[in-house]
């Protein structure tokens, strides 16, 4: 007799056979629309859709709508992508294709070899993507033996692939196949390629973007508005890394391996410590210039940027005085309320604009102010008699989250104030195929720095995290492009320092909450670095914010 189990899904228990793929337990309980659902969450584990039934289970469907999805959807498109592109030109005209980095919700590719890539050889692949995707092409998962799937990568000249796992300590590697195109991608999949109907290619700068649905609107593409001071900050950042050679987390580790990881340190660096310079003499030679306004979304490293900003700005012959905008909360009782009742600390109505104004304006015509400091256990702003008087070489270092916003500032003249916007984008990647999100970097940063100074458990800040994203969307990205100056904080070296501090806390992640699964998709990532001590990174360095053992008193 056929064994059966029992699948329950929103209360509701079925019973289905033995080696049922979860695909068909999906088309039966939501048969309205079954491409949705991209993945299933098993009994607390994703699993993706062809996976059989092999015990009694809850089920929990996972859409466009929430992140694991968007991931899903995001790398089956890449390789339909890649699949398609092969086809079209031939493999073996193909150098190269890396997906570099996500802009405006669409993926940045840069594709090299003997072809002209131009808007009429992307319609035909895109074409041919539509062809596959109207076949229901399966999607295969294989395993190979880890030094049989290095030879296998090497033999099809995906050298970033078969370096990337030179490092991995796991006795198997899975790679998935889509007819006679196979690579290695680190995450789920979509059982077959009729999932993948909402995308497009367009030619922009020296390569493509691949536009993705929005995760609200699935049957949209998401909305393309790129920022071009963004875009440039991120290929400035991708040239610097390609003199240090590295260029993927494959390099890295071959670098850590080599012994060479310090050299990597001190140049990167090097290169941000001029970048700042460089930042603090264009200042210098603006004489209107009395503010200078600090934002970026959250683990970004501002505070300790605007020290070191602080330190060249005295080297070239000006006094600054850091302002923390924190100091001009409106007290607690006073603070507007989000959707769910809760304090909205990040809206601009948490803010005492008129007071901030009325300070910076007597400040810039010379009078004496006296500064606020906001009390955080009571919840209210006190004066405490600390004075402030500007002379002729002073400047104020101001930071925080309304920094861009001219709303914040509105009564100071234009001419007085340089805003820099600083963010921490990486743009080292797994391998050409497998990008590191920004938002990854800087999870990992918050949650070293939310242990360390705040005695925060990474379970609370990975469940915190997406009402701070929700509050960047609505406060910070908008006034981005407003910047004079946009400073990436990334380090090419840092999550292989960060690893070692990170990996207790996400392994302290219970089984049974619902963070368990981000923690261990991070974990998961984290097992492709090499672990690199700290002992080599200079006391002045970004990275000392997060970790500790840093010169400032942050």
């Amino acid at each position: 007799m056929q064994q059966t189990y029992w699948v329950t899904v929103d209360g509701v228990r079925r019973s289905y056979p033995a080696g049922t793929t979860l695909e068909a337990i999906v088309r039966d309980v939501a048969p309205a629309d079954p491409h949705a659902i991209l993945l299933v969450e098993q009994n607390g584990k994703l699993c993706e859709l062809g996976k059989p039934l092999d015990r009694d289970c809850t089920l929990k469907m996972i859409t466009l709508q929430q992140k694991p999805g968007q991931q899903t959807y995001e790398r089956s498109a890449i390789l339909l992508m890649l699949k398609a592109f092969h086809d079209i030109v031939g493999g073996e005209n193909v150098a190269r294709i890396s997906v570099e980095y996500s802009i405006s919700h669409a993926l940045f590719i840069i594709a090299r070899g003997s072809f002209q890539l131009d808007q009429a050889l992307l319609d035909r692949v895109e074409a041919h993507m539509r062809a596959l995707a109207a076949q229901a092409l399966p999607i295969e998962k294989h395993s190979l033996p880890t030094d049989d799937a290095i030879e296998f990568f090497q033999d099809r000249k995906l050298y970033d692939k078969a370096k990337l796992l030179s490092c991995r300590i796991s006795s198997q590697v899975n790679y998935y196949a889509l007819e006679d195109f196979a690579d290695y991608f680190y995450g789920y999949m979509v059982p077959d390629t009729s999932y993948l109907s909402c995308f497009h290619l367009e030619q922009f700068e020296q390569g493509f973007i691949l536009q993705l649905p929005d995760p609200e609107n699935p049957a949209q593409l998401a909305h393309f508005q790129p920022s071009h001071k963004m875009f440039e900050t991120l290929l400035e950042s991708e040239r610097r890394a390609e003199a240090l050679h590295v260029s993927n987390v494959g390099d890295l580790n071959e670098a850590i391996c080599s012994g060479n990881a310090l050299q990597i340190i001190l140049a990167h660096e090097a290169m941000m410590e001029k970048q700042i310079g460089d930042i603090a003499e264009t200042i210098a030679r603006r004489k209107d210039v009395r503010f200078i306004m600090i934002a970026g979304p959250s683990s970004s490293g501002k505070t300790t940027f605007s020290h070191r900003l602080s330190t060249q700005l005295m080297a070239c012959g000006l006094r600054p005085h850091p302002v923390a905008t924190d100091n001009y909360f409106v007290n607690r009782e006073q603070t507007p309320r989000d959707q769910y009742g809760q304090y909205d600390f990040e809206c601009l109505g948490a803010m005492d604009v008129a007071q901030f104004n009325e300070d910076m304006t007597r400040l810039l015509r010379g009078e004496t102010v006296e500064m606020p400091r906001f009390n955080f256990k009571k919840g209210v702003r006190e004066y405490n008699g600390d004075t402030m008087t500007l002379g002729g070489r002073d400047v104020l270092v101001i930071e925080g989250i309304h920094c861009l916003n001219d709303a914040f500032s509105h009564a100071l003249p234009k001419e007085s104030k340089f805003k820099i916007y600083i963010s921490c984008l990486t743009t080292l990647n797994l391998d050409d195929h497998n990008r590191i999100p920004t938002t990854d970097a800087r999870l990992l940063r918050r949650i070293q720095r939310d242990s360390r100074t705040r005695g925060f458990n990474a379970r609370s800040t990975i469940a915190m995290w997406p009402s701070v994203r929700r509050g960047e969307e609505a406060n910070i990205f908008p006034f981005q492009d407003s910047a004079d100056v946009v400073f990436n904080s990334a380090l090419l070296y840092e999550i292989a320092v960060m690893k070692p501090y990170i990996e207790p806390l996400l392994f302290g992640v219970p089984k049974d909450c619902p963070e368990y699964l981000e923690a261990k998709r991070l974990l998961k990532f984290l097992s492709y670095f090499l672990p690199l001590p700290s002992d080599d990174v200079p006391a002045t360095s970004l990275m000392r914010e997060f970790i500790g053992g840093g010169c400032y008193q942050i």
